[in-house]
């Protein structure tokens, strides 16, 4: 096991608390678009709005009951903040009770006055936490094909943008460069997946901000980029979502269909949009059970 990393003294108690490790993504003076600035851990209400050194947040099932399987959770936030507890921890913690090794990505948000190009910092940052997850399989008593992701709102564009997207933008030339950072299966709940006309104004305004050229938002619309290479995947939204459109997963789901990916999509008439660990509607609450049941016929879960 590797040993615990400290933490920063100005990160939350909170999260020193919850995970059992805490692992920064880039060795020091080696993370990728950066301007080398130092930045303050800035937080309020368990939402992350600065992020002062991108990490993850390891999880791990007792051994016994540790399957194998794994799954990088990209919290949501709407690209200007991060809900990691609700949208991350809590998820990680369920994921546990399956047997799935779970980590929570507290990724670089675009308007990170450290980065150069802005929407590349979360890519790089997501592209990377793959990639050491891949690169701890033996230590962590993984299967490195069985490395999953999930995301919510637009951590589900950010999920979808790593399972449409083959262009390598994390490489420092250090070990961990050699793992693949594309996902073996996808959970996206209520997730933001095109910038076209059906999009949540702010997610896209926050990715992209002025480099929301007609090029970029053609680019980032992930359901033009479904391939055949495109990971199997289950999708999750609520008909009464005012937030989100759930023609964002139509889109995806359709694509999925043109370019013959295995998957499945779920529209429950109720659950706005706030579909988690917590559920208003008992049917909407069934998705964690759905998904739970898709993940053994697609035999990641015994």
């Amino acid at each position: 096991m590797l040993k615990q990393v400290p933490l920063l003294f100005s990160l939350a108690l909170s999260l020193i608390l919850n995970a059992q490790e805490a692992i920064p993504l880039w060795p020091e003076g080696k993370m990728p678009n950066s301007k080398g600035l130092t930045l303050e851990h800035i937080e309020e209400r368990e939402r992350i709005t600065q992020v002062s050194e991108p990490k993850i947040l390891a999880f791990f099932p007792p051994k016994e009951e540790q399957n194998g399987s794994s799954i990088l959770i990209l919290p949501s936030g709407g690209y200007q903040k991060l809900t990691y507890n609700l949208g991350g921890i809590q998820l990680a913690k369920w994921y546990n009770t399956q047997g799935i090794t779970a980590f929570v990505l507290l990724y670089r948000l675009p308007n990170s006055p450290d980065l150069l190009i802005s929407e590349n910092g979360p890519i790089q940052d997501a592209q990377r936490a793959m990639k050491l997850i891949r690169h701890n399989a033996e230590l962590w008593n993984l299967d490195k094909n069985k490395v999953g992701i999930f995301g919510s709102s637009a951590g589900g564009h950010l999920a979808s943008t790593l399972a449409t997207h083959h262009q390598d933008i994390s490489k420092i030339d250090d070990a961990v460069d050699a793992q693949a950072f594309n996902p073996n299966f996808m959970v996206l709940v209520s997730p933001v997946i095109s910038f076209g006309e059906y999009t949540h104004k702010g997610s896209l305004e926050n990715f992209l901000g002025d480099h929301a050229t007609v090029e970029n938002i053609h680019k980032f619309s992930n359901e033009f980029h479904v391939s055949e290479q495109t990971p199997p995947t289950i999708l999750f939204h609520a008909q009464n979502d005012h937030v989100v459109n759930p023609m964002n997963s139509l889109l995806y789901y359709q694509a999925m269909l043109n370019q013959n990916v295995k998957g499945a999509l779920h529209i429950f008439p109720k659950g706005g949009h706030s579909i988690g660990i917590y559920n208003a509607s008992e049917v909407t609450d069934l998705w964690k059970t759905i998904s739970t049941k898709w993940l053994k016929e697609i035999e990641i879960i015994p």
